[in-house]
């Protein structure tokens, strides 16, 4: 038992579970040196190289059984390609974001998949979604004097669920709404904006110039990577604006869900925009 006077031993080191806070200020957090965060990186690039080789695939395949095989390269090119083909391709980017941020997670991680790229929610990171319908609200308004074709600045949103119609559409709606940010915030802001951090930062452990311009570089890339990925010219500023504020939240929480829900909530109100201007969900 401890005396008065005595000197109380030094907290414990952070464990691999239950993290909290920017991952930089705890040494277990993976990737743990700026080797780690490379190979991060080329992880990333696998995965996403792995997921345009398995869309294409699936995409082939529903192509064959929607009789329409030899109209696989017309189809990509359409402004509203048909549900099967958004879906299977969602489907197959999903698998390879996954598969990259597994591969650094067991490979150059603790192996501590959750943990490692800070799937966790809690109840505070409900406010995403007052963030993510103000970054939606504030986009629009700051775009608004610049917009001269409104239907080809809405082509994102369009890409998706143009051409679906009745349940078809409630299913692309709710991969929009649901999948996309789960993946996408697990691939660029669980795998990619920790490995940009950690692969920019001082090897030093600790608040520092050298950290602080290396957390703000991290985001910037990501944020542009992110709107990159979307390849939608007219909306490239205002996705790496957004990327960029949810690679924030990410670093600030230590965890995707504050972002998640942010990302969720974004793209639901482009959703419920489109579904207005059709005259509901299922039609």
């Amino acid at each position: 038992m401890a005396q008065p006077g005595d000197t109380q031993p030094p907290a414990a080191p952070p464990t691999a579970t239950g993290r909290s806070g920017p991952f930089l200020d705890d040494p277990a957090a993976p990737p743990v040196t700026r080797v780690d965060g490379g190979v991060w990186l080329l992880y990333a690039l696998l995965g996403f190289a792995i997921g345009q080789v398995v869309a294409y695939v699936l995409a082939s395949l529903a192509a064959q059984l929607a009789g329409q095989g030899g109209q696989l390269q017309k189809i990509v090119r359409l402004a509203a390609p048909p549900e099967w083909y958004v879906g299977v391709s969602l489907i197959g980017l999903w698998i390879g974001f996954y598969a990259a941020a597994w591969l650094a997670s067991r490979f150059r991680g603790t192996g501590h998949f959750v943990d490692d790229v800070g799937l966790r929610f809690r109840p505070i990171d409900l406010l995403g979604v007052v963030i993510g319908v103000g970054a939606q609200f504030i986009i629009d308004v700051a775009y608004t004097p610049f917009i001269s074709n409104p239907t080809k600045f809405g082509a994102p949103t369009q890409r998706l669920t143009g051409a679906s119609h009745g349940w078809g559409f409630v299913i692309i709606a709710a991969m929009t709404v649901v999948g996309a940010p789960f993946f996408e915030e697990l691939f660029f802001r669980g795998l990619v904006f920790r490995a940009l951090a950690r692969a920019f930062s001082p090897e030093r452990l600790g608040p520092s110039t050298g950290r602080t311009v290396a957390v703000v570089a991290a985001i910037v890339v990501d944020g542009l990577l992110f709107s990159l990925a979307h390849w939608e010219l007219e909306q490239f500023i205002g996705l790496a604006a957004f990327g960029m504020v949810l690679a924030f939240l990410s670093y600030r929480t230590g965890r995707l869900g504050m972002n998640m829900m942010a990302h969720a909530s974004f793209n639901l109100v482009a959703v419920l925009a489109v579904a207005n201007s059709r005259g509901g969900f299922v039609h």
